[in-house]
């Protein structure tokens, strides 16, 4: 079989889409064709969106935030692990926390960080976080 013409042809006749949307018969669906509903996604293929994601917060921290990778591994580790829960433009709310951070005084960044409606939310997590903050 030639599997490049089938790609050409399935791409043409179920269409591409980045979103998730329903299809004729109400299924989730996401690409090409791809019915969440049924069939969802494999480990893998949902190891290769984290990594994307990971690279996607990254990238927007070196651009928003072009210090953070000056700071210790740990505090690296829980501003992204913030970031990839939050989003950037919402960790860079955490006016208090981060300039603590900046002022290397980590044990009052992390009593902010948990001193939030997101730690509320989060719990353990959170925890774990300032954990790491206030252990760099």
């Amino acid at each position: 079989m030639n599997k490049e013409k089938l790609v050409r042809d399935l791409i043409r006749d179920e269409g591409m889409r980045t979103d998730i949307y329903e299809d004729t018969v109400g299924k989730q669906t996401i690409g090409v064709g791809r019915n969440l509903t049924d069939r969802g996604i494999s480990e893998a293929e949902a190891m290769f969106m984290l990594t994307n994601d990971i690279e996607i917060v990254e990238k927007e921290l070196d651009t928003r935030m072009s210090w953070w990778k000056t700071k210790p591994a740990d505090i690296q580790l829980a501003l992204a692990n913030m970031a990839f829960n939050m989003g950037v433009p919402t960790l860079l709310r955490f006016h208090k926390m981060l300039a603590a951070i900046i002022q290397d005084d980590n044990d009052t960044a992390a009593e902010q960080a948990l001193d939030s409606k997101w730690a509320e939310q989060v719990g353990a997590r959170a925890r774990r976080i300032a954990e790491l903050i206030r252990s760099a």
